[in-house]
């Protein structure tokens, strides 16, 4: 029985199905080798990353968990880890599969090929889907500009209000649902703790924490500027590392990893694809006012090719207010504080001097 470090074992995966039959066609188990992808615990649906290879299987899959199975959840104020587990749609990303989505991806973007979806009982499944060969290509300004145009193209799309009937959340619940309950725990909290701001990595930089606080009253406008604007269902999560490229395909992109499928207005899946890369530390800060200037026109073309008008301050505005809501107040090493280094404070703060930057170029003419 193949085993791997994550405890899930082949059998497990399968929960008595036959290998051959989730894959359809044949395949020699014995000669399958089942391996564990590293990925980052702080995604609380995910319970774990696997690959098979071997025997004439080459597939990927991926454990989808209730959220009260995550073991970070104990490091939540009770309160908070309750509301969290009530209301996480944990299964939510096989939306990434239903005709609503699949049938509004422009030519250029797609999803994984899905295998089946395995029930593994107590609020898990096991997803089985293809392992996409990626292509060992840069994301350079250019390929930032053709994800943001197919991304302009499908959010418009998923405007359709036969869309908008697929789910039971209010526009915006995912956003307002982070900012009540997350962002004054993660991110407000430590912007006023002076015991974190002393310490000689963050004690550098008074500019970002006084830039953080200015923005904090922005929260509240972003909200309530995003209720009037036009809703679809997003991606919710597409940086870069969400939109796989493709070897067989190196112009297009695959699909992966969807976030919250509540309405967000045009513009919304910019934020983390401008951003995704520097988050993960894979790309300074000092390349994203670049890749702005790129995606926002870029986005607003790709809206506008489906007959959907849409101004570019819209999309700027809209851009700058997620990124400033998702990522400005808790992009810095806040849990790691005592034991950041003044090299990753600095990272992070540069990547907040951006945010903040954005929200003052677009925020007040949008």
């Amino acid at each position: 029985m193949t085993t791997t470090t994550s405890g899930w074992t082949l059998a497990d995966l399968l929960a008595g199905r036959r290998l051959a039959d989730v894959l359809g066609h044949d395949v020699d188990e014995a000669a399958v080798a089942l391996e564990t992808v590293p990925y980052a615990p702080g995604s609380p649906a995910t319970g774990g990353l696997l690959r098979l290879r071997g025997g004439g299987a080459r597939v990927f899959v991926k454990v989808l968990q209730h959220v009260r199975h995550w073991p970070y959840l104990r490091f939540l104020p009770p309160a908070e880890a309750a509301h969290f587990v009530a209301f996480f749609p944990w299964s939510e990303e096989l939306a990434a599969w239903r005709p609503h989505f699949v049938d509004r991806l422009p030519a250029g973007l797609r999803v994984p090929r899905l295998y089946e979806v395995v029930d593994l009982g107590d609020d898990r499944v096991a997803v089985w889907m293809e392992d996409v060969d990626v292509a060992d290509v840069p994301w350079d300004v250019d390929r930032y500009a053709r994800a943001a145009w197919l991304l302009g193209a499908f959010n418009a799309r998923m405007c359709e209000p036969e869309v908008l009937a697929t789910t039971a959340f209010e526009p915006d619940y995912g956003l307002r649902m982070w900012v009540e309950n997350a962002l004054e725990p993660q991110g407000f909290a430590a912007l006023e703790d002076d015991a974190v701001w002393s310490l000689p990595a963050f004690a550098r930089h008074p500019d970002v924490r006084a830039g953080l606080r200015a923005a904090r009253p922005l929260v509240p406008g972003v909200l309530a500027r995003f209720a009037t604007l036009r809703h679809g269902m997003p991606h919710g999560d597409a940086s870069p590392q969400n939109l796989l490229v493709p070897a067989a395909d190196p112009a297009g992109f695959v699909v992966i990893d969807i976030g919250f499928q509540t309405p967000a207005p045009l513009g919304f899946d910019l934020s983390q694809l401008v951003v995704g890369l520097a988050h993960a530390g894979l790309l300074p800060a000092s390349a994203l006012p670049d890749v702005e200037r790129a995606v926002v026109p870029a986005y607003a073309d790709g809206v506008r090719s489906t007959g959907t008008a849409i101004e570019h301050a819209e999309v700027a505005a809209t851009y700058a207010g997620a990124l400033l809501v998702r990522s400005g107040f808790t992009a810095l090493p806040y849990r790691e504080a005592a034991s950041a280094t003044a090299g990753d404070v600095d990272e992070r703060a540069d990547l907040v001097r951006f945010v903040l930057g954005a929200a003052d170029r677009h925020l007040a003419t949008g």
